[in-house]
């Protein structure tokens, strides 16, 4: 699987297109570079549909987050030892 700070910036750049193509609608410059994006995410995430890349994305995104971060009272819970 991808970089996780890869995927990271792959989704910003996404939303920050999507943003930008949906308040200009008919700048087809814009419409290309998101369509360029959606095609890079759904390459890496092995997704047929934006959507469906966009959505594993950010679920693969937040599994490697939460398994690197220390798990909270760890030591409390074995008695400090």
């Amino acid at each position: 699987m991808p970089d996780v700070s890869v995927i990271t910036r792959l989704i910003a750049r996404y939303r920050a297109q999507e943003h930008f193509v949906l308040a200009a609608p008919h700048d087809d410059s814009a419409r290309r570079r998101f369509e360029d994006t959606a095609y890079t995410l759904c390459v890496l995430m092995c997704e047929r549909t934006a959507r469906d890349a966009l959505l594993a994305a950010e679920t693969y995104v937040g599994r490697r987050i939460r398994s690197a971060a220390p798990v909270v009272g760890e030591g409390a819970a074995s008695g400090g030892r």
